[in-house]
């Protein structure tokens, strides 16, 4: 377990926020109850599982419900226009919660608060939203609610980026079994379209140290799977005084003794290297699954987004992926409709697909942000055509993702099993391959390893027996 001293730091540091907000909530409520609400990416529910922490801390009752909660929290996303829609949709509707408990705390915070023009929009066109503080303000979120209560007025906070990590604070996972422990924040790479290193600031390392101090309490907490966060973890430790390569901290990690699985997202083709897929070879607990962004097929595309690699240069680490791990389950991401992207270009985006043969894409039209280069780019190809190029790939893909699933007919997997089936009450279960595999059996199955037998490939999961 953490060093008690050291898990209690951040508290101690704190601790005349918590007291004052932990008496004053005692004055207004009997049972002060909080509701964090996630937008977006894992680093997101990560960073939300240290707000719920600290509310837990405070004396708030973590809720899923807004109507039942005193504080409400939104972090949200700024990736893609849709997450943004969203989030002001749903802030709107709590105008009528606040009206109804006047003492309510409504908070808004993550990526989208660190965009000037938005913060400025929540300023005016949302009065009963009493504070806003954006990413790199996580270690004052107790100061800035003894602010709200204290001063009793609205508070925006926007600091710079300081390369700092708040560490020890506390943590309230929304998993049983499975936990996301951040390895670093920021991005260095400024890729054309996506607004991360502006809204998440640069990149910065945590201590191998503190992480793997971290990954030993969540193994010792009975966690079977660990997923490693960053924006590129492939760079990490590149702004550590004892410069530690991923690979290398991946093998320290995998080190830790117990029975637990380890993935890692997202990693940047640019600083994907041998080193990487010969520790993931060589592990223990690595799961046969290797998520590599390559967004486009086009080497001018590529060049467009700023991405620092060729179409020639990712296939190599792919091939060697290949070449190390059997049956390897290979994932990217895929922008359709890029500014300037032609029909030729999209068309070399689906002959890279079907010669790597990936097993699932996460795929995006492409979206328009606001402070990226991408934004001021000539996009003369309409939205319904990028439609029509984006359904046209979703077709190459699905038939991909059936082929690969028949690989596994018939044959003996180890499972984690994560719920239960919405539909027909079944179990789902995820291989080392990151497949979904659908498996009748008991409820106290949730949250351990199983071996099966496959016995049916569907077209983006398999099914199987208990064994």
């Amino acid at each position: 377990m953490l060093n008690k001293e050291r898990k209690d730091s951040f508290f101690n540091k704190n601790k005349k926020y918590f007291d004052f907000i932990s008496n004053n909530l005692k004055n207004v409520y009997n049972e002060p109850k909080a509701f964090v609400r996630t937008y977006g990416c894992q680093q997101n529910v990560a960073d939300s599982e240290k707000f719920k922490g600290m509310l837990q801390k405070m004396g708030y009752e973590i809720v899923s419900d807004p109507k039942e909660a005193s504080f409400i929290l939104f972090n949200t996303c700024a990736v893609r226009e849709h997450a943004e829609d969203r989030v002001f949709g749903n802030v709107g509707a709590l105008k009528s919660l606040k009206r109804r408990n006047p003492n309510m705390i409504i908070a808004l915070c993550g990526c989208m608060m660190e965009q000037e023009h938005i913060s400025n929009k929540i300023k005016m066109s949302f009065p009963f939203v009493d504070l806003v503080f954006g990413t790199h303000s996580m270690e004052d979120f107790p100061k800035l609610i003894y602010k709200v209560m204290q001063e009793k007025k609205r508070v925006f906070e926007h600091k710079n980026d300081e390369r700092t990590i708040c560490e020890h604070v506390p943590t309230f996972r929304d998993g049983k079994f499975k936990a996301f422990l951040p390895i670093m924040y920021g991005c260095d790479n400024f890729c054309s379209y996506c607004v991360v290193p502006y809204v998440r600031g640069r990149e910065k390392s945590r201590e191998c140290e503190n992480i793997i101090e971290e990954a030993r309490d969540i193994i010792e907490s009975g966690y079977k799977e660990i997923t490693l966060l960053g924006q590129n973890v492939n760079s990490y430790g590149k702004t550590l005084d004892n410069h530690v390569s991923f690979a290398q901290l991946l093998k320290k990690v995998d080190d830790i003794d117990g029975d637990y699985w380890i993935r890692f997202m997202t990693s940047h083709p640019k600083d994907a290297k041998k080193e990487l897929i010969n520790t993931m070879a060589s592990g223990k607990h690595i799961c046969n699954h290797l998520h590599l962004p390559v967004q486009s097929g086009s080497n001018r595309i590529l060049k467009l987004m700023n991405r620092h690699y060729t179409k020639e240069q990712y296939l190599e680490i792919i091939y060697y992926a290949k070449e190390k791990l059997k049956d390897v389950s290979l994932t990217s991401d895929i922008i359709v409709g890029f500014p300037g992207e032609t029909y030729d270009d999209f068309c070399e985006t689906l002959e890279l697909i079907k010669e790597v043969s990936f097993s699932s894409l996460y795929t995006f039209i492409y979206s328009k942000r606001v402070g990226t280069k991408a934004a001021l780019m000539k996009d003369p190809i309409s939205y319904q055509e990028k439609s029509q190029w984006f359904n046209e790939l979703l077709k190459v893909q699905n038939d991909i993702s059936k082929e690969y699933c028949k690989k596994f007919l018939n044959r003996k997997m180890r499972v984690l099993v994560e719920g239960k089936a919405v539909k027909d009450g079944n179990l789902t279960a995820r291989s080392s391959e990151n497949l979904i595999v659908d498996i009748k059996g008991n409820e106290d199955l949730i949250g351990k390893f199983v071996n099966v037998k496959i016995v049916e490939a569907k077209d983006w999961f398999l099914k199987g027996n208990l064994i």
